[in-house]
């Protein structure tokens, strides 16, 4: 399973990605990245820092993790999560938690992982609980607890965490940590995959393909594992090109049309977050 970590096309999209309410200092720092004002953004975020706001130490970090405006030094962004964790962020607590989840410049050790992922976790930061559920559910730092691993997805998604949705609808699916709920893990990927993420389109085309939660219907199965596909899923080629030989010219037809008219739907309060 994949934790909590993304890719970035701009600066500003890049730090703003793990909070949802920032505090006066480090909003205007942000505001000074997205302006292309780096150098200003640092003495912002150094400034609410100093003045108490533990997350500027944070976004510091994420500068010379991601090098935006900086050469990159993972070390340097290291030493500033720990600064930021000293003072309480969790999103500090999150990403070096990471770093020691994977081993980057610093030991890997999966105890630390967990007591930084989960305390910022407990926080009440969503991908940190969706971080911490992954860490129980594989049983790293911790002893293997699906019912762990899910009360924390839940917590997540209730935040309308993307990823944290897809897995707790996995859970569902496979009956892991909760009963089996096929109906549970359909509503789910319907609204992850109704947000276009693609492991919701693709669950979403599985689904409809078996009738599992939902009935049966091979034009939709189509039409979902088709808008998988361009969206990079593996093997969802694969289904759609297997529905469609069961599928005549007609239903073909309308199973392309249904993708061609699709169009997501953003989740209601969605805070802006990676999918994997």
């Amino acid at each position: 399973m994949n934790f909590h970590a993304f890719n970035v096309s701009m600066a500003s999209a890049a730090l703003c990605l793990f909070s949802t309410s920032l505090n006066a200092g480090v909003s205007e720092g942000l505001q000074k990245l997205e302006d292309g004002q780096i150098s200003e953004s640092v003495q912002l975020f150094q400034e609410a820092f100093d003045a108490g706001e533990a997350d500027g130490a944070f976004y510091i970090g994420r500068l010379f993790e991601l090098g935006l405006g900086v050469d990159t030094d993972l070390q340097r962004a290291a030493q500033l999560y720990a600064a930021g964790v000293s003072k309480g962020s969790a999103l500090a607590q999150n990403r070096l938690g990471l770093m020691y989840l994977n081993g980057e410049v610093v030991l890997q050790d999966f105890v630390r992982a967990g007591e930084l992922i989960c305390a910022a976790a407990d926080q009440g930061d969503a991908n940190a609980q969706f971080n911490c559920g992954q860490l129980y559910f594989e049983g790293k730092g911790f002893d293997q607890d699906y019912v762990q691993a899910v009360s924390y997805w839940q917590k997540a998604s209730d935040a309308n965490n993307v990823a944290a949705m897809n897995y707790l609808a996995q859970a569902y699916r496979d009956g892991a940590g909760v009963d089996q709920d096929p109906a549970k893990a359909f509503a789910l990927y319907a609204r992850t995959g109704g947000a276009g993420n693609p492991m919701g389109l693709y669950e979403l085309a599985r689904a409809y393909n078996t009738g599992s939660g939902v009935e049966l219907d091979l034009i939709k199965a189509h039409g979902y594992a088709n808008l998988a596909t361009v969206r990079g899923v593996e093997d969802a080629r694969n289904l759609r090109d297997a529905i469609g030989e069961q599928l005549d010219m007609t239903q073909l037809e309308q199973a392309q049309a249904f993708a061609r008219d699709w169009r997501a739907t953003a989740l209601e309060s969605d805070p802006v977050n990676d999918t994997p």
